[in-house]
């Protein structure tokens, strides 16, 4: 139910004054746990994106698993964390943050499109080169060792991809996967280029934009939120910045559909709050529009009354540059919730039904006639 509600968000993240209006509404939080200042450092070592998606396992886990789950659960979480812990040397629970990141490409001289790149980032109270043992010891040879930047790194297909980039070469940037250990407690898993560009960004070279990151980090008692660019994603991706060897300066600077979206919690409330940069007010009034319509046709064809009534909560406002969103369900529903769907089904009881054995039926029985033989006289 909160996940549906957290795919219709949106936020500007290049003006800080356009974002206040949302930003300001998210501040009525839990007693702030802020995230710590070494956490924040090491956001600032990832590489340039455009889309961030940033969560707070250690929230997730410590904090809001209690409130929305049965105790039955709520045991059963946690004694499959500790499990894990065992096997792997993971307590998901201490994991600080899980980033995954999404990031466009200019086309190259032959001016082939390509798909985005993707990588996903953990960081936390575990050790990373053991993490990457385990890995070479689950992956054995499928796992094969490469270096760049002076770090070993990891590299394994995926046979099915790669089977079908012989023939669709688009498809060959997702062919394979890259794992590496940044530091002593933080490892990458992506494509490839994605993972040596996290590489460079350690040593201080491609990192993220500090719009960006502010932008995301914004509210840094969220459980889940998210910032992007899709407007200089398209830019990237269709050359309008020009190719790799042939940059080109943009002859617009819109930051239209730039959006920042986040989910958080009260004492008794799980909120969201979001907006999507409209750039002027008439532009607003009609994402405003179409994202009402939207969000009636969903509700029209949703079955779940639940699903039903957090969409009715969903508030929308265009402003003067943007339009905000916003919504908020109690701790109480979102666990009744969890509870109902979580329960064992009942299974409709069958009454036994009598039926009558069919009669059967007998073939008649045809005797033959004796035929007396008259003596002759």
């Amino acid at each position: 139910m909160i996940a549906m509600v957290f795919a219709t968000t949106a936020m500007a993240q290049s003006d800080p004054t356009r974002a206040s209006s949302a930003a300001s509404s998210t501040r009525q939080l839990l007693p702030a746990k802020s995230v710590p200042q070494n956490v924040i450092a090491s956001l600032t070592s990832l590489p340039e994106a455009d889309t961030v998606v940033y969560i707070s396992p250690r929230l997730i886990v410590n904090e809001a698993a209690g409130r929305v789950l049965p105790p039955k659960d709520l045991s059963e979480m946690r004694e499959g964390l500790s499990q894990m812990k065992k096997e792997v040397g993971v307590d998901l629970g201490n994991i600080d943050y899980l980033v995954f990141q999404i990031r466009f490409k200019k086309p190259n001289a032959n001016l082939d499109f390509s798909l985005p790149e993707f990588m996903t980032v953990v960081g936390g109270d575990f050790s990373a080169e053991t993490l990457m043992q385990f890995a070479k010891d689950a992956l054995k040879a499928d796992l094969r060792e490469d270096s760049y930047g002076g770090k070993r790194f990891g590299i394994m297909t995926i046979p099915e991809l790669a089977k079908q980039a012989e023939k669709t070469p688009l498809l060959k940037s997702l062919s394979e996967v890259a794992v590496v250990a940044l530091n002593g407690n933080t490892i990458a898993i992506g494509t490839t280029t994605y993972v040596k560009a996290a590489i460079d960004a350690a040593a201080g070279k491609g990192r993220i934009s500090p719009e960006l990151l502010n932008s995301v980090m914004r509210d840094q008692t969220a459980l889940i939120s998210a910032a992007g660019s899709p407007w200089t994603a398209f830019a990237k991706s269709f050359a309008l910045l020009g190719t790799e060897n042939n940059p080109r300066v943009p002859k617009c600077d819109y930051r239209l559909g730039d959006f920042y979206a986040a989910l958080t919690m009260d004492a008794t409330s799980f909120k969201f709050r979001g907006a999507v940069n409209a750039d002027n007010p008439d532009t607003a009034k009609i994402i405003k529009s179409l994202l009402s319509m939207l969000l009636q046709q969903a509700a029209s064809l949703s079955n779940d009354k639940s699903a039903q009534a957090v969409l009715s909560r969903l508030v929308i406002t265009p402003t003067e540059t943007e339009v905000l969103l916003q919504a908020e369900v109690s701790s109480q529903a979102v666990a009744d919730y969890i509870r109902e769907q979580t329960a064992p089904k009942k299974q409709p009881e069958v009454t036994p039904t009598t039926t009558t054995k069919p009669q059967e039926i007998t073939k008649p029985i045809h005797r033959r006639r004796r035929h007396r033989r008259h003596k002759k006289v």
